[in-house]
Order: C-alpha cells, then structure tokens, then sequence
C-alpha cells in the first residue's frame, strides 16, 4: 500500500517541488488519497518549506478540497436556480433516502456523501451533479434509483454506463465563429505574415472587447502588456467559467478547442509571451484529456513549442492548471493569485495584471470565447469583424440559455439583437423576467424585452435564464443571494458580512417574518456592498435583489409578516411626536413613549 509519504513525493516530482504549484499539487493529492489528511499538509508544507498554516489556508478555501474525510463517492448535486427548477433538490431527497444518509453527511461505512455546489455549467441539460468530479446530467429518478445501486455495488466510476457521462454541446444558433470551418494553423499563418506590429494593428481595428463580463478593449491590454518592461511575458485564457447560467465556454472547450488555443498563440504573437496557461475550472476537469490531446496535437504539428510557424524566436507553449471550486477566481486577479498556488483572494489594483501578473510578470487575462474569436480577426480582417454587431459592441455573443423555454442551450447572435428575438428562437413563453449576465446581472422586466444585448445597452457574460409566468421572483433572487454569500472570499468586511445579511433579510422574509424595515434594509446593505467592497463580487451581490424590488416589489411584499406596506423608521418624526408627548428638550431619553409602529 502506497504510504502519504509515497504520494506526497510522486505529486512533488511531478510539479518540480514549486510552492506556486501548491494547488495542483492539492488537487493531484487528494485524487489520489481521498482526502486531504492532516499529516499530509505538514509533509507537504514542509517539503516546500511554507508555513503550514499557509497550506492548510490554501486547501481550506477551495470547496473541491476536502481537510476531513469523506465518502468514497463524493456526490455534488447541481444547486443553480434553474436546476432546483428541474427538480435538482427532490432528486437529491430521493438519493438520500436510499442510501440513508443525509445531506451535507458521510454515511457509515465511509462509502458515499452528499451535498450540493454551486453551479455545474450543465444549466441546458439539468438537473445534474458531480460524482468525484465527473459529471452527469439529464437526471431523473429512474437514473438516480441506477447510481444508487451502482454506489451500493462499490462499482467504478469507469464501469458505469458511458450514456451517463454524456455531455451534449446543444448548439442552437451558430454564427461567424461557431459556424467556421476552421483548419488549426491558418490564423497563426495570416498574423505572422502580418508581422508583431500588422497584427496588433488588425487587433486593434477590430474593437474586440472581452467576452468575460467586463468589455475591456482587448488591443488595449495586449498593447499594454507588450509595452510592459519585463521578458517573461504570459498569455493566460480565463477558463473559469463560474457564473450560474453560464455554460458556452464548455462547448467552446469541447467544438472549438483549437481556436482559443491558437488564440492564445495569437495573443502572445502580440506581445511576445513565451508561456500560456488555461485556468480550467474544477467542475470541467473531464475536459482536461481532450484539452491535453489538443495541446500535444499542436506541438506536433508545430504550432507550440519552439519557432512556431518557422519563425525563430516565436517560442510559446501551453500548461493546464485545474480550479478547485471557488467563484471568486474567475476574477482575473483572484485567478493569477490561484494559479501562483495561493488562496484566490482578489488583488488590489493597481499595479494591473499587464504590469504585473502571474509571478509578477507582464501578464494577459482573457476569456476562453474572446481568445477564439482573435482567429475570426487574424483570418478575414479586423474591419470585417468590426462591421457586425454595434457601434460600441463589435461581433457577435454567445448566449447561454437556460431555463423555461423549449430550446435551452448555445446561440450566437451579432450584437444588437433583442432579447425579445433570443425569447422567440429559444421557444420561451409567458415569460415573466430574464435573467441576463448570470447572478451578477440584470433581470429584465417584460416591458424591456425590446432592449438589445450589447455593451452600451445590456451587457453579459453569456448566461441567459428564462423564467415564466409560474416562478416566484423573489425565490430566484434569494437562491442568487445564497450563492454569493457562500462564495464570498472573505477577505473584505463588507462583503463577508454584507452578504450574509442579505441572505439572513431574505431568508426571514421567505419565512413569512419580515416587514417593511427589512425592504429598507436591503436598499442600505446595496448601497454599503457597492460602495466598500474590496472586488465585484460583492457590489454585484444585491443586483438580483435590487432589480426585484423595482421591477417586480409585489413578489417581495408578498412575504411581508404584515402585508400593508409600512414606511421606514423616520427618527426625526419620532423625535418630534416624544418631545410633544413628554414636554422635555430631550426627548431622546423617552423615547419608548413612542408609539409601536415608531419603535
């Protein structure tokens, strides 16, 4: 039997004895243990020689990693609004019950355990989990009744039926990019033949602006990187795709996976990066084989590695570092802070990323369908690209819709299209409110359904959840809520707090025990969030809630202890009325001769 010692050595030898590594290191541990001991962090924290209190920081804060044991079998189901709405949560009762153990448990016998996560990227064919990481969707009670027995049964997971761990790409709509017939090396070959300073200049005639949420100018930051002092530049592609409702960069992943790669080689002809890494999140591990074959496909065809398309000096490859669960890093300071081997705890900036990145080098940061669509650029021309979509939203989006509608899964679409139009071609009817951009992001009202996404108008990430007649809005907001506060980092007060109050308001309102204070309360906790947050996760943590209470309140007072709608505490009135009632210049010493209301 292979001791701790024996693994922690093999995981070492395999990373090169790096600290930066520590998370991957982690992740390959617990893979091969189970678990991640306690006798194991001091080994490994002292063949590193960090302090052991930084290892055990680091595994405690990635929801994947595990500092106690559990079951041989780690059943992860699928929490996201929309798989609850597929029946996520009666399937796990069901699992539970016949298994007998209960949720958040290790059963007995040390054989399975169960809980939820967050959101496993599997919105189009839910509900869904994850079983040791792999996972499997389109779940019923009659698969769930078969995994049981399969579980009882002690079988492997690569015994299983193969039909489970099908994943369809489910594209809908397809476009410039996913309508392509791309042949790997063509638009490497255009952009070199453009030269270093040709194809920036086609870059940055294209207006690309980042596909991850923000719409940063992508030509801006490759430029201020390229000008960054500093050899050891870095190229890293952003496939952390952590948003609930979000699931088109897994199948650019799976469709498109010699695009984004030669996009990253695109992007470090630019700035003369000689290192690229994928941020892969953890619930994609299963790509990392296919994203592997890939990488040593394009090494063999000369498009990694050393003198890439012949030219001398143009030296870039490609390494795969695996997430461990934790929204946050898709934040691309938290993610550089992730891939040094660290808690992903966001930076403060400046210094920027393209200053100062991964390791302190000149480092990109961009997102798995913007590094594919810089081929489109260096294939036809960055003013053939600027000419669809918008003025200030160039090209086209893909969308991930989720949902109450007939059709869920990826489209492309120009910029400029309605969400009315999205609505229409994905079958969704008596729509009641869009979520558009994930729990971060909009939710639109009826009224608006003629707006446009884009930029200028409304922005997005690429999730899109449909949500009909039947739901209740302020229960899609309140699960929104409980996934930021579970996925707050903790480093800032005000979010770590903010966002558990919120999730407290609104759990004592679903409860049938708030009042109109508490709907006040949440407008304060928005203003706090926003204004003293330390990164966008908490400032964005009330968006959903905000949203609800101005465009559909009635689902809010709804659940109000006393459904007639009461003002705010107005101190200055109550202070009036107890100077009246008490005669004193100092009524404030008086004042539970307030009336109940006042109080």
């Amino acid at each position: 039997m292979t001791t701790t010692d024996e693994h922690v050595e093999a995981a070492l030898q395999r990373y090169g004895h790096r600290a930066d590594v520590l998370l991957q290191i982690l992740v390959e541990l617990q893979a091969r243990v189970g678990w991640l001991p306690s006798a194991l962090i001091t080994r490994v924290a002292h063949a590193l020689g960090l302090p052991r209190a930084r290892v055990e920081g680091v595994a405690g804060f990635y929801s994947f990693l595990h500092l106690a044991p559990v079951g041989r079998y780690r059943v992860l189901f699928s929490d996201n609004i929309v798989d609850q709405m597929l029946g996520s949560r009666a399937l796990m009762a069901q699992l539970c019950d016949t298994l007998w153990l209960s949720p958040g448990r290790v059963s007995e016998d040390g054989l399975v355990s169960v809980d939820t996560t967050s959101c496993t990227g599997m919105g189009d064919q839910g509900p869904a989990m994850l079983v040791n990481g792999q996972a499997i969707a389109r779940l019923d009670p009659a698969r769930v009744n078969e995994i049981c027995e399969l579980i009882r049964a002690q079988r492997p997971l690569d015994a299983w039926p193969a039909h489970y761990f099908a994943i369809d790409d489910n594209i809908r709509r397809r476009d410039a990019l996913l309508g392509s017939a791309f042949v790997p090396g063509d638009a490497l070959r255009a952009a070199i033949a453009l030269g270093r300073e040709g194809w920036l200049a086609q870059m940055q005639a294209s207006n690309l602006r980042g596909r991850g949420g923000a719409g940063f100018t992508t030509a801006v930051k490759w430029q201020a990187c390229r000008d960054a002092p500093g050899a050891q530049k870095v190229v890293v592609c952003n496939a952390d795709e952590g948003e609930p409702g979000t699931f088109k960069d897994r199948v650019l992943l799976t469709r498109c996976a010699h695009q984004v790669i030669e996009g990253m080689t695109l992007a470090a002809w630019a700035v003369g990066a000689q290192q690229g890494l994928i941020y892969l999140r953890g619930e994609y591990c299963y790509l990392r084989a296919s994203l592997e074959a890939v990488l040593a496909q394009r090494r063999r065809a000369g498009w990694l590695g050393a003198g890439i398309g012949g030219v001398a000096g143009f030296d870039f490859d490609v390494e795969i570092h695996l997430g461990a669960g934790a929204y946050v890093c898709g934040e691309e300071s938290a993610l550089l802070e992730s891939l040094e081997g660290k808690r992903g705890t966001p930076r403060i900036r400046p210094p920027f990323p393209v200053t100062h990145g991964y390791l302190g080098r000149p480092t990109v940061v961009n997102n798995v369908e913007t590094l594919a669509k810089c081929c489109l650029i260096a294939q036809h021309g960055g003013p053939a690209f600027a000419a669809t979509g918008t003025a200030q939203s160039a090209g086209t989006k893909l969308l991930s819709i989720s949902g109450d509608c007939a059709r869920p899964g990826v489209y492309e679409y120009p910029f400029g299209v309605s969400i009315r139009q999205v609505l229409d071609d994905c079958g969704a009817r008596e729509v009641q409110a869009v979520q558009v951009g994930g729990a971060s992001g909009v939710t639109v009202a009826p009224y608006e359904f003629g707006r446009k996404i884009a930029f200028e108008d409304v922005p997005t990430a690429g999730a899109f959840m449909v949500f009909d007649a039947t739901r209740d809005i302020f229960e899609v907001a309140r699960n929104f809520v409980h996934f930021f506060a579970h996925e707050s980092c903790g480093f800032c007060t005000p979010c770590r707090v903010g966002t558990a109050l919120l999730r407290n308001t609104l759990d004592k309102l679903a409860k049938g025990n708030g009042s109109a204070a508490d709907l006040t309360e949440i407008e304060d906790l928005d203003r706090l969030l926003k204004q003293t947050s330390h990164c966008g996760l908490g400032s964005s943590a009330p968006n959903p809630v905000i949203d609800g209470l101005q465009k559909f309140r009635p689902a809010y007072e709804r659940h109000l202890r006393n459904r007639d709608f009461v003002p705010a505490f107005d101190l200055d009135g109550a202070l009036a009325r107890a100077r009246q009632m008490t005669g004193r210049d100092d009524p404030g010493a008086h004042l539970d001769n307030a009336t109940e209301a006042e109080r």
